[in-house]
C-alpha cells in the first residue's frame, strides 16, 4: 500500500466514477481500477460493490475512504513541514483560480512569480468557487486565488484587491456617451448573467437585486467572453469585473461605464486552509500580486 493508492481511492469516492477519478488523478481508468482492486486484495475486503452504472462503497469500504482522508492531509502537512525548514519559496505549488479572474489575472501575476521565485513550480487549476474549496479542504489545492465570499470563511484569507464592476453596454445603446451611470437607473432593466456555479453571477445580483434590476431569464453565459459577445450582438447588458475591462472605454462593439451609488465590487483574496505551516509563502505570494497589480494601475 502506498499514498498514491490512498490517493485514488479518495478520488473515486469524490467522483462516484471510474473514468473521472482516473482524469482527476491523471491515470487512465484501467491503471486506476487495477490499483483499487490491488489494494482489496492486500486488506483482504471488498471496499466496492461494482455494477454497470454506477460505483457504490461498501460500509469498510467508506471507513477506509475516511481514514485514507486523514493520512493524506497528515501526509500533506509533513511535506508542507519540510518546505518550511528549506526554501519556503522552492517546490511546487497548486493554485486555484475561478474563471472570471484567472484569465485576467495571471498575464500580470505570473511574470512576476517566475521572475521573483524561479524556485517555485507553478501549477494552475482553473474551477468554480464551489469546486475550488473543496480541492483546497482536500490538500488538493495548496491556495487559491478568488473572490471571497461565505464558502471561504472556513480557510484564512488574505485579501488583495478590491475590484470594482462596470457597467457593460453596446456601443448603439442610449447610454453609450454617458460617463456613468447610477445603480439606481438600472430599475427595470433585465441583465445578462453567468449561469449558476459562478460566484460572480450571485454578487452581481445582489447588486442588480438592490437596484430594482431582473436577471434575463432566457440566458445565462458559461463565461465572461460569451457575456461580452452577447453585450457586442445588443443581446442586454450585464456587469463586467474591472480586471476583464479593456482600457478602451468602447471595443469591439461594447461601451464599458462605471457604476457608483452604490460602486458594485467584490473583493479578490489568497485563501489557504487554517494550520498549514507555509503561512510565509502566502503571504508573500499575496503581496506580490498587489505589487504587480498596483504597477500596472490596476488597483
Amino acid at each position: 500500500m502506498n499514498l498514491r493508492d490512498l490517493e485514488y481511492l479518495v478520488a473515486l469516492a469524490e467522483h462516484q466514477h471510474f473514468r473521472l477519478a482516473a482524469e482527476a488523478c491523471y491515470v487512465s481508468q484501467p491503471t486506476l481500477s487495477g490499483q483499487i482492486r490491488k489494494l482489496e486484495i492486500e486488506l483482504g475486503l471488498i471496499l466496492l460493490e461494482r455494477t454497470s452504472r454506477k460505483v457504490l462503497f461498501t460500509a469498510s469500504g467508506l471507513q477506509l475512504v475516511a481514514q485514507a482522508r486523514r493520512v493524506l492531509e497528515e501526509a500533506r502537512l509533513l511535506k508542507e513541514m519540510a518546505q518550511q525548514h528549506t526554501e519556503e519559496m522552492a517546490g511546487p505549488l497548486h493554485i486555484g483560480l475561478i474563471p472570471t479572474v484567472g484569465p485576467y489575472l495571471l498575464p500580470h501575476i505570473i511574470p512576476a512569480i517566475r521572475h521573483e521565485f524561479p524556485e517555485l513550480e507553478i501549477y494552475l487549476h482553473e474551477a468554480q468557487t464551489h469546486q475550488i474549496v473543496t480541492q483546497l479542504d482536500n490538500g488538493e489545492l495548496d491556495c487559491a486565488l478568488l473572490a471571497l465570499v461565505k464558502e471561504t470563511d472556513p480557510f484564512i484569507e488574505i485579501p488583495v484587491f478590491e475590484e470594482s464592476m462596470y457597467l457593460a453596454i453596446s456601443a448603439d445603446h442610449s447610454w453609450a456617451q454617458r460617463e456613468q451611470v447610477g445603480m439606481s437607473e438600472l430599475s427595470g432593466q433585465q441583465l445578462l448573467m453567468l449561469e449558476d456555479g459562478h460566484c460572480l453571477r450571485e454578487q452581481a445580483l445582489g447588486f442588480c437585486f438592490a437596484a430594482g434590476a431582473r436577471e434575463d431569464a432566457h440566458f445565462r453565459a458559461t463565461s465572461l467572453e460569451t457575456l461580452r459577445n452577447m453585450v457586442a450582438a445588443g443581446g442586454g447588458i450585464t456587469l463586467i469585473p474591472k480586471l476583464a475591462v479593456p482600457n478602451e472605454r468602447v471595443r469591439d462593439g461594447v461601451c464599458y461605464l462605471p457604476c457608483h451609488d452604490p460602486e458594485p465590487k467584490r473583493t479578490v483574496g489568497l485563501i489557504y486552509r487554517p494550520g498549514s505551516p507555509l503561512k510565509a509563502r502566502y503571504q508573500r505570494l499575496a503581496l506580490l500580486c498587489q505589487q504587480q497589480l498596483k504597477a500596472h494601475s490596476l488597483l
